[in-house]
C-alpha cells in the first residue's frame, strides 16, 4: 500500500458530507479488462488450452488467485498457480506497455477531484507491479492512497481493500463514494459499508440499495458524488 498525505476531508457541521472517493483501476478508470482476457486467452493457448468465452464473466474483476486458479481447474493445464500468475502479470505489462486506454471520462473526473482536494485512493485488485505501471498514465498526484491486491490479506470480493482505503483516508466507509465496474467490486464496496456507483464494463450490474448504476464515467462528477452521500 502506497500513500501520501490526505487532502483535508471535506465535511460539514453535521458529518454529512463527501469524505472520499474510492476507485477502481481495471475497467474502471482504465480500458484494461479485455486485456486480462486476451493475455489469459494468449497463455492458455501456448498452454495447448481454449478458454470459453462464457468464463470471462466468471474470472472478471477477481484477484488473480481466483481467476487464474479458476482457468487451472476449468481447462486441467499443466501449469501451477505461481507460474501462471508470473505469465499473465507479464503478458498484461507488455499490453499496457504499447497501449492504455483510459475510459471516457477519467480524466476529467480525476482533474476534478484533484482540482476541489477531495481524498483519493485508487484500489485494485491488481498487483503493486501493475499497478505501479499503470499510475505512470493516470497520474499519481490524483491519489492519496494507493491499494493493491496482494498487499491486503482478502481483497475483492471482501471489504478489506476499501476498509483499508477509507481508513489510510481517515474517512468513514459510509462517507465514502466507490466507483466500480465490475460484480467482485460492487460486493467488496457494499461489504465495506460505502455508497457505490458502477459503471459496468464486461457483464451487467442491477441498482440496488445503496448502488447507483450509470453508463459511463461522462455521467460522474463531484456533484453527483457528494448527492449520493446527501441522499443516505
Amino acid at each position: 500500500m502506497t500513500s501520501t498525505v490526505p487532502a483535508p476531508l471535506t465535511r460539514t457541521a453535521d458529518g454529512s458530507a463527501l469524505e472520499a472517493v474510492l476507485l477502481d483501476m481495471d475497467g474502471t478508470l482504465v480500458d484494461t479488462e479485455g486485456f486480462w482476457w486476451d493475455v489469459e486467452v494468449e497463455v492458455f493457448a501456448g498452454l495447448g488450452h481454449t478458454l470459453d468465452d462464457s468464463w470471462r464473466h466468471v474470472v472478471v474483476g477477481g484477484p488473480m488467485t481466483r481467476s487464474a486458479g479458476f482457468l487451472i481447474e476449468a481447462t486441467g493445464a499443466d501449469i501451477t498457480l505461481p507460474e501462471l500468475t508470473v505469465l499473465l502479470n507479464q503478458g498484461f505489462e507488455e499490453r499496457i506497455g504499447r497501449s492504455l486506454p483510459l475510459m471516457p471520462g477519467a480524466t476529467r473526473l480525476l482533474a476534478e477531484l484533484s482540482a476541489h482536494r477531495i481524498p483519493t485512493a485508487l484500489v485494485s485488485a491488481s498487483h503493486r507491479r501493475i499497478i505501479d505501471r499503470v499510475l505512470d498514465s493516470l497520474g499519481r498526484r490524483h491519489f492519496g492512497l494507493t491499494v493493491a491486491g496482494d498487499e491486503v490479506p482478502r481483497t475483492k470480493p471482501h471489504p478489506d481493500p476499501y476498509l483499508f482505503a477509507a481508513a489510510g483516508l481517515g474517512a468513514d466507509p459510509a462517507r465514502c463514494a466507490v466507483v466500480e465496474d465490475t460484480a467482485t467490486g460492487v460486493a467488496a464496496a457494499e461489504a465495506a459499508g460505502c455508497q457505490v456507483v458502477a459503471v459496468p464494463s464486461v457483464a451487467p450490474i442491477l441498482p440496488a440499495p445503496g448502488r447507483t448504476v450509470v453508463g459511463s464515467l461522462e455521467d460522474v462528477d463531484l456533484t453527483f458524488l457528494r448527492g449520493l452521500i446527501a441522499l443516505r
